[in-house]
């Protein structure tokens, strides 16, 4: 029951038995970025699965199966267990965020990506978005969104972002406010904090719940063509 990862367009197979680190400094070699933990993850077999591990201090990782709803924060020391085929992790270090993907065998969790109303008609919960919120969120994750394989992408600054959308930095933040409380009442975490909680904690964040959820997709990207219509 090998398990394999992707990243960067190189493929990776851990056995049972052995145990496979990611990080600065590990297995797989994510970056030489000083803002990665030497070692961050770790991959191991045990009790008859594989499990996944945050073994840094300070950072946490998303992990999303492949419909994207079901989604999990790994903060430093949790644990979970690989119970999908197919998984997507995403984290950020500094102005940088990084995903590979996990495959196995076993399947151990199924999840239908659409839920069928009591009429049937089929649905789905999605976050409901101004579109100029969607902008937002397409512009902070334009680098990762573009990205074809797992890999990384660079998150642009405040300033930046706000170039690019033709706003001011003053309504580009304010429109991060209410996309940052509107998602924090939903029950996002890791998008406020309380005081001393840097800004660009909280942009990568945001990258990555709306990447990792399937909140934003690469077909978005064509609304940084559209003016402000929020």
């Amino acid at each position: 029951m090998p398990l394999q990862i992707e990243f960067c367009g190189e493929w990776y197979e851990v056995d049972p038995g052995e145990q496979f680190s990611v990080g600065r400094e590990a297995d797989l070699v994510i970056d030489e970025n000083p803002y990665l933990h030497r070692k961050f993850l770790v991959l191991q077999f045990e009790f008859g699965m594989w499990w996944i591990s945050n073994v840094g201090s300070l950072l946490s990782a998303t992990i999303t199966d492949p419909s994207g709803q079901v989604q999990s924060w790994l903060a430093p020391g949790a644990k979970l267990p690989v119970v999908f085929q197919d998984l997507q992790v995403m984290f950020s270090a500094g102005s940088t965020t990084y995903d590979f993907a996990i495959h196995t065998q076993t399947d151990y969790f199924n999840m239908s990506q659409v839920s069928t109303s009591p009429d049937g008609n089929t649905t789905r919960d999605d976050v409901h978005l101004t579109t100029s919120q969607r902008q937002l969120i397409v512009a902070l994750a334009e680098d990762v969104l573009r990205n074809a394989v797992p890999g990384r992408g660079e998150i642009p600054s405040s300033t930046a972002t706000a170039k690019r959308l033709g706003w001011s930095l003053t309504t580009f933040n304010r429109k991060l406010d209410n996309v940052c409380e509107k998602l924090d009442k939903l029950g996002v975490t890791g998008l406020r904090g309380g005081r001393g909680r840097l800004a660009t904690n909280r942009r990568s964040r945001l990258v990555e719940y709306a990447v990792a959820t399937r909140l934003v997709t690469a077909e978005d990207l064509v609304l940084l063509e559209q003016t402000d219509a929020g």
